[in-house]
């Protein structure tokens, strides 16, 4: 049985998926544009690809092992799989340069997800029918939802880079894991930093309605009125939108000293810039899904000030410091936000493989289970037992001279707000 979710919504599985066709022609209300058929279709592809046994295949082919990356390499999150996708090829190309995995060179395997349900679901297929060992990456927890269900069925370890949603590891899934932290770890944080460093009590939350958006933005708002703040606004907005300046405008009717936005960059950086051109003075924040290079380039030079909260990028970690400079040198231009936690989810991945001493799904999981520390370029990690990464660590990123920059963090041993060194 395949469990399959249209945004954060459990809808069906895909025993029953021949009755549900029989039924309404779109999903409307559940996040999902497309007629039911396109996702049949691809639930069906999955069923066939996974089979009934419910392991995954051997992973290698010959002198290779094949890890899967599935990213959004279309639609307006490309540039963001795309540094995915360039942090996996960068680890699968250190790795094979040292031997490979028991002398076997690493394959990356890549499918665009585009951050939707349905392709999510066809791309999954595809990587489970050419045979990978395991997957590792996602952007979009709308798309990671069905590539994890899909996974699940397979029985292949998928280890997510960039998807926080909570749902996506407490299913209970033992292929779950994730080189990043969680909505719900992140929404207090962004709370702290609101009341106890900017010291605002007046505030103001937007999302996207997307499975990540919405997610941040409870956390973020439950943690808010948790610290004595008075949540004056939070409603969504329609993404993919040329104009919101309306949607601006009620956030500036209810007065708020901040407004944070918990969805993804191309519709924050077009709010800044019209915030901007509206006069509007209150500070705006964004959530990790705006820690893109491209939020600048959109929002021009309205983009100064602005306060991210984010996974420490690549280029603020001394770690981190060769994989700059290999990234910068392969591409010709700075890594993306998440591609170094997508080169330590390929990274962990080989460990665990070597540890196996094997690419059967099954061991490769148990070795995941297993590893009490990696020492990754985003610092060391273990997996706890939902799959989710231990520790975490977030800090607030400023956009400066066209360019974020490390601007704060939380001591945790004081619970002050500090500099970034």
């Amino acid at each position: 049985m395949i469990k399959v979710y249209i945004g954060d919504r459990y809808v069906y599985d895909v025993r029953n998926y021949a009755a549900l066709a029989r039924g309404a022609g779109t999903m409307n209300g559940l996040g999902l544009r497309a007629p039911v058929t396109a996702v049949l279709a691809a639930l069906a592809l999955t069923a066939a690809a996974c089979g009934s046994s419910g392991s995954g295949g051997s992973g290698s082919s010959g002198g290779t092992i094949s890890i899967g990356v599935p990213v959004p390499l279309s639609g307006d999150y490309a540039s963001a799989g795309t540094d995915i996708l360039h942090g996996a090829q960068l680890a699968a190309k250190k790795i094979n340069a040292a031997g490979g995995v028991d002398g076997k060179k690493i394959k990356i395997v890549s499918q665009d997800d585009a951050c939707q349900a349905q392709t999510a679901a066809q791309a999954t297929a595809k990587l489970i029918s050419q045979g990978i060992a395991i997957a590792a990456g996602g952007y979009c927890s709308t798309a990671a939802l069905p590539e994890l269900s899909a996974f699940h069925r397979a029985g292949i370890p998928f280890v997510m880079d960039a998807s926080t949603n909570p749902q996506l590891t407490q299913q209970g899934f033992p292929e779950a894991f994730r080189t990043i932290g969680r909505d719900d770890e992140q929404g207090p944080i962004v709370a702290s930093f609101i009341t106890k460093f900017l010291k605002d009590k007046r505030v103001a939350v937007g999302n996207d309605n997307s499975t990540y958006s919405k997610g941040l933005a409870q956390s973020t708002v439950s943690a808010l009125k948790a610290d004595g703040a008075q949540v004056v606004f939070n409603n969504a907005l329609t993404p993919g939108q040329s104009d919101y300046t309306s949607f601006l405008t009620k956030i500036a009717q209810s007065k708020p000293q901040v407004f944070y936005y918990s969805g993804y960059y191309p519709e924050f950086g077009l709010m800044l810039k019209q915030a901007k051109q509206l006069g509007l003075h209150f500070t705006m924040m964004g959530g990790d899904a705006n820690n893109d290079p491209t939020l600048i380039k959109t929002a021009g030079s309205a983009a100064t000030g602005a306060l991210v909260d984010t996974a420490p990028l690549a280029q603020f970690l001394t770690s981190a410091k060769g994989f700059v400079s290999a990234y910068q040198a392969a591409y010709h231009t700075g890594p993306g936000p998440y591609s170094s936690y997508e080169y330590d989810a390929v990274g962990v991945a080989a460990q665990a493989i070597k540890a196996a001493g094997s690419t059967s799904p099954s061991k490769i999981i148990s070795a995941l289970h297993g590893i009490s520390s990696y020492s990754g370029i985003t610092g060391s990690f273990h997996f706890d037992s939902h799959g989710d990464r231990k520790p975490v660590n977030y800090i607030v990123t400023i956009v400066r001279g066209g360019s974020f920059a490390a601007y704060k963090k939380l001591d945790p041993s004081t619970g002050q707000w500090v500099n970034v060194s």
